[in-house]
């Protein structure tokens, strides 16, 4: 494990720093009006697919980052619901962010923009109003922290600087190297999220000062997974509306998925086979699944 110097460890099991995301699992009520949004907008490219669902990765690359299923009735209603915030795609460089965001102007898409000082990111729905950010790293050595926390904002983005860092490529898609940076929930309490996530799970607390979020970690990163309470008091996503389904988070080997769902079973939270894994919710219904590749 790495010695940090930022963020605060759990006390018992720890999430390998190899950890990384694999897939969401998005529920829509269309899926070919968001097989085009998808595509046309965001720029995935379609992978195998079957009946009542389409598995999107970036050109060049095999690896799925979004998974879409038929099967919502209604999309997110006004407000949210406890359960997705965000999901994040991460491009492999600012240059990448910067040929985006250009081609997010000349679609005429309107995206919201974001400096957090540890990345640069765009903001935009779906059509079914599940959020998603697409985020570029600055490198780590430029990273900052107050004692151990790590330092994070949301500043105005500087979106002349990004969108000169493209040059004058055009955005062709999603490039290789292009994965699941993080998941954003909605949660109903950030205490409960902390015992859930860190306690339980296993990922490092990385920034607890901003305002009504907790963000969470494994390997030093800044977050692959913010928790927030901007919604509370609203219920969980249904089983009928846009949603995520689940999420999953990938360790480096089959022993760390034995350790990991041992330390959550053994503090009161069922299991659930699952293909390559296990399953868990969080108190808020949310599935995430736990495997190994």
């Amino acid at each position: 494990m790495t010695a940090l110097s930022y963020g605060l460890q759990p006390t018992a099991f720890r999430l390998p720093d190899a950890t990384r995301l694999g897939r969401v699992r998005l529920q829509v009520t269309d899926l070919d009006r968001s097989l085009a949004f998808y595509t046309t907008v965001l720029g995935f490219r379609v992978l195998p697919t079957r009946d009542g669902a389409a598995e999107l990765g970036a050109h060049g690359d095999d690896r799925v980052i979004v998974e879409l299923q038929s099967g919502a009735v209604t999309p997110v209603p006004p407000g949210g619901r406890q359960g997705l915030f965000h999901f994040a795609i991460l491009l492999p460089d600012r240059a990448s962010l910067g040929r985006f965001l250009v081609h997010l102007a000349d679609l005429g898409v309107r995206a919201g923009a974001s400096d957090h000082l540890v990345s640069e990111a765009m903001y935009l729905s779906d059509p079914d109003g599940l959020g998603i950010e697409v985020y570029a790293d600055r490198p780590r050595d430029t990273w900052q922290q107050a004692g151990r926390e790590l330092t994070m904002a949301t500043l105005a983005l500087d979106t002349r600087a990004v969108a000169a860092a493209g040059g004058d490529r055009p955005w062709t898609g999603m490039p290789a190297g292009t994965t699941l940076g993080h998941v954003h929930l909605h949660v109903g309490s950030l205490e409960e999220a902390r015992a859930f996530y860190h306690d339980g799970l296993g990922f490092d607390l990385i920034v607890w000062s901003y305002p009504g979020a907790l963000f969470f970690s494994a390997g030093g990163y800044h977050h692959h997974l913010g928790t927030n309470t901007w919604a509370a008091g609203r219920p969980s996503a249904g089983a009928d509306e846009a949603r995520l389904v689940d999420w999953e988070v990938v360790l480096p080997d089959a022993a760390s998925v034995d350790a990991a769902r041992t330390q959550m079973e053994g503090r009161g939270h069922v299991g659930t086979p699952a293909s390559g894994g296990v399953s868990f919710r969080d108190p808020w219904g949310t599935q995430f699944t736990l495997m190994s590749r």
